[in-house]
């Protein structure tokens, strides 16, 4: 792998004087064994041990040319956008702008059935597919942060490509990027917010995370990767115009590392609105993660300490508490898992979905073993021992 000098001497700019500048070979090696057993061609790790980043780490290819993966290559965040967004959403909360438990309606000047598509973006759904199912008013911001929406993933995934209720608001987990998308348009259709700016004033800027963002910025291009796909087909990065809180984020392992570690320690949040982002907010009741509307277990199925948090999946482990949260599309496969004692956390970014089966094996090596529940995240897919 052309990227091991490269990622070290990055790794000693990008954190001069921290345990950064020198790579846990163990890990690296872990990584090497993961790539050679999948066919993954990048895989970049940070790790953070008491709210501090201590290893940033990249290998493999960024593009089909060969060019090293560093640890300042942009990639693709996909959903760990949504945790990232979960986290300024709770910066909200802590100033009173919005509340959690108040119902959306209570933000929007016009029913939120009043938005047709003529009259909204296309990254929206049309919300006037709900006109005459007034279930709408039962959606808080808690709610649809927490993946109880009653959404499908995305409303265009239906048969009839139009948004619809499965279950009431709050009933149920039944993961739904839709709902995210839905606090994305309560914040700028009913407080006047631009997302991508609050995003990156209170996030991005706030951990020194200078290249990443919530749209394609053109100096992104200089050190790029691309993805592959499970058949090993090259994917061009997608030069994303558009804020969407679900999963637009462009972001580099090293930036992602800083995030980790100012998320560990609670920075920008009051004690009691971190503790309340990781919380327990309801069971999570289905066998997998997909499909998304699958049906509940019985009880006695159940997994038990699994929960959703707000942004971020909770769960109970031999370690303690912890929380995650995946990100996975056609040609990237991401994770960042957090155990709360001793505020440990490692974050994976590929640039190869063929990367995933790996991902509990390079945790284990760093974390131990946390109890993430990788079966439910990744159903049938058979994972590395």
């Amino acid at each position: 792998m052309r990227s091991g000098v490269a990622a070290v001497i990055l790794a000693t700019v990008l954190f001069p004087g921290a345990q950064a500048s020198a790579e846990d070979p163990n890990l690296r090696e872990t990584v090497q064994s993961v790539m050679r057993e999948t066919g993954a061609r990048g895989i970049a790790v940070a790790v953070v041990t008491d709210g501090e980043v201590v290893d940033v780490q990249a290998q493999g290819d960024r593009n089909a040319a060969g060019d090293p993966l560093t640890p300042d290559t942009v990639m693709y965040a996909a959903s760990l956008t949504k945790a990232a967004f979960g986290y300024m959403v709770m910066q909200l909360v802590d100033e009173g702008v919005i509340d959690l438990d108040r119902s959306i309606a209570d933000y929007l000047p016009r029913p939120l059935t009043d938005y047709g598509s003529d009259e909204i973006e296309d990254r929206y759904a049309r919300y006037s597919d709900l006109a005459g199912d007034e279930r709408w008013r039962m959606l808080t911001p808690r709610i649809l942060l927490t993946h109880r929406s009653g959404f499908a993933n995305f409303g265009f995934l239906e048969p009839d490509g139009k948004l619809k209720f499965h279950f009431d608001p709050g009933a149920r987990y039944g993961y739904s990027g839709e709902g995210i998308i839905l606090m994305q348009f309560v914040l700028e259709q009913g407080l006047g917010l631009d997302v991508g700016a609050e995003m990156q004033r209170r996030v991005f800027d706030r951990f020194g995370m200078t290249r990443t963002s919530m749209m394609w910025r053109p100096d992104f291009a200089e050190n790029l990767a691309d993805g592959w796909t499970l058949e090993g087909e090259v994917v061009p990065h997608d030069e994303r115009s558009k804020t969407r809180a679900a999963g637009s984020m462009d972001t580099t392992i090293a930036d992602m590392a800083r995030l980790a570690a100012g998320v560990a320690r609670g920075d920008g949040l009051s004690p009691a609105a971190r503790a309340e982002r990781v919380r327990a907010q309801a069971p999570i009741t289905t066998r997998s993660q997909f499909p998304t509307l699958q049906p509940e277990l019985p009880a006695g199925e159940q997994r038990p300490g699994l929960a959703s948090g707000i942004g971020v999946i909770r769960f109970d482990g031999p370690q303690g508490p912890g929380v995650y949260k995946g990100g996975h599309d056609d040609f990237v496969g991401n994770t960042w898992v957090c155990v709360e004692r001793g505020r440990r956390c490692v974050v994976i970014l590929a640039d190869d979905v063929r990367a995933e089966p790996g991902f509990p094996r390079i945790i284990r090596s760093v974390l131990g073993e946390t109890g993430v529940p990788w079966s439910w995240e990744y159903g049938a897919m058979r994972m590395l021992p």
